[in-house]
């Protein structure tokens, strides 16, 4: 029994080690193939030859890619703030009123996103153009924030109405307001879903490409993944930058999760207490 235990434990450990290796694999060699002196043209062996930041140094100042990481950081931080602030009054509407056609609303935010992404690239283009919001940041957020705004209504949705009304009339018995309650009481108990929502909003806006790539027509206005696409040639294709600024896009996406993970444990540990 014991032997047989131990070889289960034995052979799981090795499954794990086996899928870590496998997903880990593609990072370790995007970081490597950026620092590997000999990963141009020819691409990188699995064994970096050396150290060196001149692919850095080519993606900064020969390929703007300052200048694209800035866009794309304006483009997420304004879906993440836009779409959290109306996903959580949207969430609130329909989660504790009332009204004609609610039923149909939530099948709508529904059916929005089963619809595929490449079928809406005429009609927003076109819509943006009408709308003199071509070759915009401002209107490429929006788009980006149309797509964020249906996962996030109704994932909070389900965080609001989680939140008993007993304790929204406490507060207003204790003399509170609607906008006290709200970020005293509602707020704090539905932080964990609208933090788990900026996550799919920030990643949406940082690593679209297609949207970006359609809309931009200056290449100052591009974004961080658009700009990646300069470095792949017609006859060849300069391995060392593309992963060079694969991982300077790849970087700010976990800097951002592991801060804000440590936030959504916390308010989902203080939700449960309360």
């Amino acid at each position: 029994m014991n032997r047989t235990s131990t070889a289960g434990r034995l052979w799981l450990g090795v499954a794990v080690a086996a899928l870590l290796c496998f997903t880990l694999f593609p990072v370790y060699w995007m970081v490597s193939s950026a620092f590997d002196p000999g990963a141009d043209h020819r691409g990188s062996a699995v064994l970096p030859s050396g150290f060196t930041l001149d692919h850095f140094r080519y993606v900064f100042d020969t390929g703007e890619f300052g200048q694209y990481l800035v866009n794309s950081a304006l483009v997420g931080v304004g879906t993440v703030l836009l779409s959290g602030a109306l996903a959580l009054f949207a969430a609130i509407a329909v989660a504790r009123f009332q009204f004609r056609l609610r039923t149909k609303v939530l099948v709508m935010i529904l059916v929005v996103q089963m619809v595929p992404l490449e079928a809406l690239v005429i009609p927003l283009f076109l819509q943006m153009r009408s709308l003199e919001l071509l070759n915009s940041l401002l209107g490429l957020t929006i788009v980006y924030l149309a797509f964020s705004l249906p996962f996030a209504i109704w994932t909070l949705r389900g965080f609001v109405a989680t939140v008993p009304k007993e304790v929204e009339e406490a507060a207003y018995l204790d003399g509170c307001g609607w906008w006290r309650m709200f970020s005293s009481v509602l707020l704090p108990l539905v932080a964990p879903g609208l933090v788990a929502t900026s996550i799919f909003a920030f990643i949406v806006a940082w690593n679209e490409f297609v949207f970006a790539f359609v809309f931009m027509q200056d290449d100052s206005k591009y974004t961080a993944a658009v700009g990646l696409h300069r470095f792949f040639g017609q006859y060849s294709t300069d391995w060392g930058a593309v992963m060079a600024g694969s991982t300077l896009i790849t970087l700010p996406v976990l800097v951002f999760f592991v801060l804000v993970q440590r936030r959504l444990a916390g308010g989902l540990a203080a939700g449960a207490i309360r």
